[in-house]
């Protein structure tokens, strides 16, 4: 069992969580969203995961405007002035349940959460230690994943 704490000032931000082997597939059927949360949640409870691709900022934009990729893991497509765009952000962020990180807070002034319902995950950094340090970044935005991604750097763990 796993537990990730702050890498500014120690505190514990996740509970024991188990580590899966890859990130589960998610059904896109409309019929399978929750009603709270939307989309269902890309980790169980009381799991988390390394995602290997790159997420978040910045951003590069993609040789194929004919056919984009999502701009992130199970991410919607991302267009900008430029075109579309990738992520190039950070790799090996661990991914974990929303509810698994309850005090977490979001950064003043919801700083990098800008979405139509939620935060959609694609500005950076929008969750912090209850310290202040800015450790993660939440995507619950309807359209998107719900899932929340421990900076690697910005936080470590200890395992027992």
């Amino acid at each position: 069992m796993t537990v990730f704490l702050c890498s500014t000032c120690g505190t514990a931000i996740t509970p024991e969580l188990a580590e899966l082997a890859t990130v589960p597939d998610l059904s896109d059927d409309e019929r399978d969203r929750d009603k709270e949360t939307r989309p269902p949640s890309t980790v169980p409870r009381g799991h988390y995961v390394i995602v290997p691709e790159p997420w978040g900022p910045p951003y590069i934009v993609q040789d194929d405007h004919e056919d984009p990729r999502p701009a992130q893991s199970r991410g919607p497509g991302v267009c900008r002035e430029e075109g579309f765009v990738i992520a190039a952000g950070t790799r090996h962020t661990v991914l974990v349940h929303p509810d698994d990180a309850a005090d977490i807070q979001p950064l003043p002034n919801w700083e990098n959460s800008n979405g139509c319902c939620g935060a959609t995950g694609d500005e950076g950094l929008n969750r912090a230690c209850p310290c202040g340090a800015p450790v993660a970044t939440l995507a619950d935005d309807c359209f998107g994943p719900y899932e929340l991604h421990l900076d690697p750097v910005r936080t470590f763990a200890f395992s027992q």
